[in-house]
């Protein structure tokens, strides 16, 4: 029997509505990613070497630096006016941002300003987009019992990579044949408010409305968040940020350094990458219908921090753009990330602190990683040359080391860790 044999019609529907949302969302939000080479030309002023890659740093950041203050403003809305509410809300914002920027003018006709409105709607996007892929995560973790419920809830990284590989395919048509890249933006603001529309037709989660009822009475006795499962759910969402940025804009950067690829070549060359991150994300979720997400967690970390010791000797022997390109798939593949696992860490989350709490981690882990990241990893080049990478990296792989078994107690507290997926005690439990 198929784990997901008992989802109902409207589990599907619901399920399938989010699917699509989230890759609208990340559609958008990662095309002006992946068209930055090309975009940071137009809309910042031209400087030297150093400064450009403090601008780049700059501009991929403004996306991700305000996110806690969107994941409060989310986080109140979503725990107490409903899930439902708050992904409509931030598919909308995506749709407005996308509309701005197609029509923005460039820094040649209306000078700073450009940059200014520029960096504003990156700001929007990156809050709306952080409201929306959680939204979705705990709506289906409210909706759907383990064991279907981790890989249903893991399918939505599945999607946000595919919107991402949909934009850089999108980028790569508009800088290699010449199309109009405020199209790619107009058709992004087409696709969110189909997106928001469709939503509409979504129900709330039974889980929240139960508890948001029990609320009102009188007995009613709210679950406090331990801190130490905070701060293991902090250094989780730490991890990926790092790989993401390094294989993405760092290695995207020495390939212009080192081999003098151009923009194109560069949007080129990871939209195959991101083919690699997206069937990395497909396997590791397929694997969560057979082996707890933990598992699966952490094997891979093994894989990744055997890749970090090599690194430093992979870059200083870096001999042609092939070379490169396998230094760039390693991390995405076997990155530092939270697929399949997310619904196991929503669980140790109260139902009407969920939204809020795990946002704000979520949000706040990512800011402070990107910064550190895009700005540590100039400096600490430039003072250890390639062995400065060792100086993000290896903090981090201590960190979520420490977190997965954090989870992991938890998980053999509660007797979720050693079930096995395929029994058939376990199906007649999810029905």
């Amino acid at each position: 029997m198929s784990i997901f044999s008992n989802l109902n019609r409207n589990q599907k529907e619901t399920i399938g509505l989010l699917q699509v949302g989230t890759f609208l969302e990340y559609f958008d939000l990662m095309l002006y990613v992946h068209m930055a080479v090309l975009l940071n030309e137009m809309f910042f002023p031209k400087t030297d070497p150093h400064t450009a890659a403090l601008v780049s740093a700059f501009s991929f950041c403004s996306a991700f630096i305000f996110r806690p203050f969107g994941a409060l403003l989310f986080g109140w809305i979503g725990d107490n006016i409903g899930r439902k509410a708050t992904v409509i809300i931030t598919t909308m914002l995506m749709a407005v941002s996308c509309i701005i920027m197609a029509n923005l003018p460039t820094y040649a006709q209306i000078g700073i300003a450009a940059a200014w409105f520029l960096t504003f709607c990156r700001i929007i996007q990156g809050m709306s987009s952080m409201g929306e892929i959680i939204g979705a995560q705990i709506y289906m973790t409210e909706i759907v019992k383990p064991p279907a419920r981790y890989p249903v809830v893991a399918l939505t990284e599945v999607f946000a990579d595919f919107g991402g590989f949909a934009a850089l395919a999108v980028a790569s048509l508009c800088t290699i044949y010449e199309f109009n890249w405020r199209v790619a933006f107009w058709v992004g603001a087409c696709i969110a408010v189909v997106g928001s529309v469709a939503r509409t037709r979504l129900r709330e989660s039974p889980e929240f409305l139960k508890e948001k009822e029990k609320k009102q009475r009188k007995d009613y006795n709210p679950v406090t968040i331990e801190k130490k499962t905070m701060l293991a759910y902090f250094f989780i969402q730490s991890g990926w940020p790092v790989c993401f940025y390094f294989s993405y804009v760092y290695c995207g950067d020495l390939l212009t350094k080192l081999f003098q690829y151009s923009s194109d070549q560069i949007i080129h060359n990871n939209l195959i990458v991101s083919l690699v991150q997206l069937v990395g994300t497909i396997f590791f979720v397929a694997l969560s219908v057979k082996f707890h997400p933990l598992k699966i967690l952490r094997v891979s970390f093994l894989m990744f921090m055997a890749f970090v010791v090599v690194c430093p000797y992979l870059m200083f022997n870096l001999k042609t753009p092939y070379h490169l390109f396998f230094v760039q798939c390693f991390p995405l593949f076997f990155g530092l990330g939270v697929s399949p696992a997310n619904a196991v860490f929503f669980k140790y989350f109260p139902t009407l602190k969920r939204f809020t709490s795990i946002s704000l981690i979520y949000s706040t882990s990512r800011a402070v990683m990107y910064v550190i990241t895009s700005f540590g990893l100039v400096y600490a080049v430039e003072l250890y040359d390639f062995w400065g990478i060792l100086v993000i990296m290896l903090p981090l792989c201590i960190g979520y080391c420490w977190s997965v078994y954090h989870f992991v107690g938890l998980e053999r507290q509660s007797g979720d860790y050693s079930k096995e997926y395929g029994s058939e005690q376990m199906l007649q439990n999810a029905a």
